[in-house]
């Protein structure tokens, strides 16, 4: 009878014991690029050829962009692109993702493949200056005086209507509030009362009120009430520390495409009705130019103010190859905005014919103009040795326990065909070991599974000379 987890078994060849997932926990997805952290460089720039980050290997490609990410740090990449060319399943999106890594985690990283731009609702220049906006961040930096505590009293007064004999009005609301500190009492205006009554807040909730705004916010209930039993889920939080009148900065990250996005169709409200009915409207509007200048200026006045700092962030255009001429001129003026972020190419092609053209033949399908902008950063085909250093990353990632001779029949597939085709006989093997009772991925798993799963040179050699499968009609 094969093992559970639970028990404490031996770990076979060296990989890592799977991590421990609490039952009352949700997992997260696992992507193909979750084990990347960064670009994994020395202080001194250097890319040691073990997992540093994530990364395993490309050492001339990861110190380049190591030099890269420091020309964006000082500000002096403006108005160039950074070109990552080579075979598939060489690394490119991932050193992309590592760059983005690298220049902080708040910082916008939009992705894109170079066939998003041909769309039937909106022009192609229009897809590029989206993803150009989304990809420019700006983080607003508001300091204001709240009021912070938990609710002890709540206390309306009522007085006669003026207006007319009949019933009360609320003429004002007391509020007492208590931090670790000390405690205060509120004298609030009746429209503070009407918000507080939407909030549904009661005494023992934990809230803050802007002293400028008026603008209440339950953060929870006091956990000095966890003990007691209701039907609805609560959320328990500590009693606020302080003084109860304090002055808070809050910091909100946006980018320009999100404003840009809210200036060229307002919602009617922020009820589920108006967002739903927001939806069924047409997917997508263009935004012209006139409002992104305008937006543009009300940005200069925050950050001239103080008030907002501008955080540029990193576009990645995967298969730049498959973009037209048109877009390629269309480029070459967003690289050069005052307000562009960081560019970053990727393709896999050589010589080939520019897109749109019918006799402009240009290196990696670019034109020679938009080249020129760009520093090119070659990554290299993977060794068997390295091909194996990153099965073993992602087994430890996806939690998978490897048998002996496992390790180096999977480097042998991938140096054969791909590393991508050994990656993908790993999580299938698995679920074939766990039919058969078995924590641990066997040799006989993974010879299982490449009868199943074919390669792409194994696929084509079943394809004979004339077009057609062997054995076909």
């Amino acid at each position: 009878m094969a093992s559970t987890a639970s028990t404490s078994a031996p770990v076979a060849h060296n990989a890592v014991p799977p991590p421990v997932v609490p039952s009352a926990g949700r997992s997260s997805r696992i992507a193909p690029h979750s084990h990347i952290k960064g670009l994994g460089l020395t202080p001194e720039g250097n890319a040691p050829p073990d997992a540093s980050g994530g990364f395993i290997g490309q050492t001339n490609a990861r110190e380049a962009c190591g030099v890269i990410v420091d020309l964006i740090k000082s500000r002096k990449f403006s108005g160039r692109a950074l070109l990552l060319v080579g075979a598939p399943g060489t690394g490119k999106t991932a050193l992309a993702l590592a760059v983005s890594h690298e220049l902080g985690a708040k910082v916008p990283f939009c992705p894109i493949v170079g066939s998003e731009v041909y769309s039937t609702e909106v022009k192609k220049t229009e897809v590029l200056a989206e993803a150009f906006r989304r990809a420019i961040g700006l983080r607003i930096k508001e300091t204001k005086e709240v009021y912070e505590g938990e609710v002890t009293e709540l206390t309306p007064t009522e007085s006669e209507n003026p207006l007319s004999g009949y019933g009360k009005t609320v003429s004002h609301v007391v509020v007492g509030l208590k931090t670790v500190k000390g405690t205060k009492q509120l004298r609030l205006d009746p429209s503070i009362y009407e918000a507080i009554l939407k909030e549904k807040i009661v005494v023992g909730d934990v809230v803050y009120v802007e002293a400028n705004t008026g603008a209440v916010k339950r953060v929870g209930r006091s956990d000095a009430y966890a003990s007691s039993y209701d039907l609805e889920s609560e959320t328990y939080v500590p009693l606020p520390k302080g003084d109860v009148h304090k002055r808070k900065e809050l910091v909100q990250d946006v980018t320009l495409g999100d404003l840009d996005a809210a200036n060229a169709r307002p919602q009617g409200g922020q009820d589920i009705m108006s967002v739903m009915g927001s939806l069924v409207k047409s997917g997508r509007t263009e935004v012209t130019d006139k409002l992104r200048r305008e937006v543009n200026k009300v940005v200069k006045g925050y950050v001239d103010q103080g008030v907002a700092e501008v955080v540029p962030g990193v576009v990645f255009i995967d298969e730049v190859h498959m973009l037209d001429i048109e877009c390629f001129t269309y480029l070459n003026a967003l690289l050069e905005s005052p307000m562009a972020p960081t560019v970053i190419f990727a393709t896999n092609r050589g010589n080939s014919l520019v897109r749109g053209t019918t006799d402009i033949v240009s290196p990696h399908g670019v034109p020679v103009d938009l080249l020129d902008r760009c520093m090119i950063v070659k990554t290299d085909a993977y060794t068997r040795e390295q091909v194996g250093k990153v099965v073993q990353l992602r087994a430890n990632v996806e939690g998978l326990r490897l048998g002996p001779g496992v390790l180096e029949r999977l480097a042998a597939e991938g140096e054969k065909s791909s590393l991508r085709y050994a990656l993908q006989l790993l999580t299938p093997a698995a679920i074939l070991a766990g039919l058969s009772g078995r924590t641990t991925i066997e040799a006989e798993d993974i010879s299982e599974m490449g009868e199943l799963f074919l390669d792409a040179k194994t696929s084509a050699g079943l394809i004979g000379e004339g077009g057609g499968f062997l054995g076909g009609r």
